[in-house]
């Protein structure tokens, strides 16, 4: 069972990432502060959950929390600062946006950037541990496949509305035969060696 709470503070906010490990996309931070008393019986680490599952928990977690919020780094981003840098500037822009402002944060992982001075605590698996975290988790991923999607349909050969950026063997047979587009991340290894582009 998840819990509802690490610091004791009421305004605890649960931050976890999407898409560190695509090939293409933002990396998408959610920020999330529930009540005190907050319980769910399906909520968990969104990689635990099917796509049915997020979308219903999107619903009520929208509905339910005292403040959420969604920050993005683009691949620019994750290019120019690599994609370590570029997930706490999504959690930053998230944190920025959140209001009311947390008294707390609980960081999903083993490391954190802060930018200002509110205490904070890193969590390992997190998502699987805090119901605030768990709750980020599925605002993150459900946003970013959602924005995957939308790309999907402009841009035909990736199959981003299925692997939504991952390196699948089908995106990396994509990116051989039709090249890189302005959302792949030219700093990561899109293609193995011996089919590098030149």
């Amino acid at each position: 069972m998840l819990l509802p709470n690490y610091s004791g503070c009421v305004l605890e906010a649960g931050l976890d990432e999407a898409g560190r490990g695509c090939l293409a996309g933002p990396v998408v931070a959610a920020a999330v502060i529930l009540p005190p008393d907050y319980k769910h019986p399906l909520l968990n680490d969104s990689k635990k959950l099917s796509k049915l599952q997020r979308e219903a928990l999107r619903v009520d977690i929208v509905r339910d929390a005292v403040a959420w919020a969604i920050g993005e780094a683009t691949p620019a981003e994750i290019d120019q600062i690599n994609i370590l840098n570029a997930t706490y500037l999504a959690m930053h822009r998230a944190i920025e946006v959140l209001q009311p402002e947390p008294e707390y944060l609980l960081i999903d992982g083993n490391r954190f950037h802060a930018q200002k001075t509110t205490p904070y605590a890193c969590i390992v698996k997190g998502d699987g541990k805090y119901l605030s975290i768990a709750a980020a988790s599925v605002l993150a991923k459900t946003y970013r496949d959602d924005y995957m999607c939308r790309l999907a349909g402009k841009y035909k050969n990736y199959g981003w509305e299925q692997n939504a950026g991952y390196p699948t063997v089908a995106h990396r047979q994509a990116i051989a035969q039709h090249g890189t587009t302005a959302h792949h991340r030219k700093s990561f290894k899109l293609l193995p060696e011996q089919l590098k582009l030149f």
